[in-house]
């Protein structure tokens, strides 16, 4: 089976292509800096030729309002018609658990704007919604710092691994479409602060972390559980304490 991974050469797409070419599917990595580019159209219709599926863990470079908007729409403006002449029979797109209900933040609003495509497109599809990456750690504590304190929501998240969202992805794009949402997680549900405290003492950082229930994610309020999967499908099996043990996660 040929598969194009659009970001094929991200944190995701990386170890989805390695996955699906070790299962022995011809699997093209898909990126800029391979000659593929959604926002321009370049190098698409190359790339998709024979394809059964796209697989798209593609994402913008810059969180802006504007900038994430015209990212999303454009790339799938070009992408889903190029599909579609193509003949691909499953287009997949990796999203967020919860994006509905954070529609007050622009990159939200973003992936919204994509999903409502990929649904009007004719295309079979299957999205996936996945929780916050344990890598994202170090970002959250970075973006939620303001003199000298790190303010999270009071509310809860449930990270996975991305090695497992990988996993997830190379087995959905070998799976019959399944024209709607599919969502998963991780295997723990922690408060947002305790889970940042976890990260804090296992990478040596001194940190200052509070909890306030006014605080913004991504310029969004937050419920308790709007970060967490309502009907998970699929929960990864590695937990925060064994991957960040890890050495090389302690960054």
């Amino acid at each position: 089976m040929k598969i194009v991974v659009i970001g094929g050469t991200g944190l995701i797409g990386t170890q989805t292509v390695n996955i699906l070419r070790a299962n022995g599917h011809e699997v093209v990595a898909a990126s800029p800096q391979s000659g593929v580019n959604t926002l321009t159209g370049e190098g698409l219709a190359e790339a998709l030729q024979g394809a059964q599926v796209i697989v798209d863990l593609s994402n913008s470079p810059s969180f802006e309002d504007t900038a994430v908007m015209n990212f999303f729409k454009t790339a799938n403006e070009n992408l889903l018609p190029a599909e579609k002449a193509a003949g691909v029979q499953h287009h997949i797109a990796l999203s967020v658990v919860g994006t509905k209900d954070l529609q007050a933040s622009g990159y939200f609003r973003a992936k919204q704007v994509q999903e409502d495509m990929i649904k009007a497109s004719g295309i079979p599809y299957t999205i996936v919604h996945a929780t916050q990456f344990f890598e994202f750690a170090g970002g959250i504590v970075y973006t939620s710092t303001a003199d000298g304190k790190v303010t999270l929501p009071d509310a809860n998240i449930q990270p996975i691994a991305s090695k497992d969202v990988a996993a997830f992805m190379a087995q959905t794009a070998v799976a019959e479409p399944a024209n709607t949402i599919l969502e998963i997680g991780g295997p723990e549900k922690f408060d947002m602060a305790d889970w940042i405290k976890q990260y804090a003492q296992a990478t040596g950082k001194d940190l200052d972390i509070q909890s306030d229930k006014n605080a913004l994610y991504s310029g969004a309020a937050l419920e308790a559980d709007t970060l967490t999967p309502s009907k998970a499908v699929h929960l990864g099996s590695t937990k925060y304490a064994d991957w960040i043990a890890e050495p090389v996660n302690q960054r």
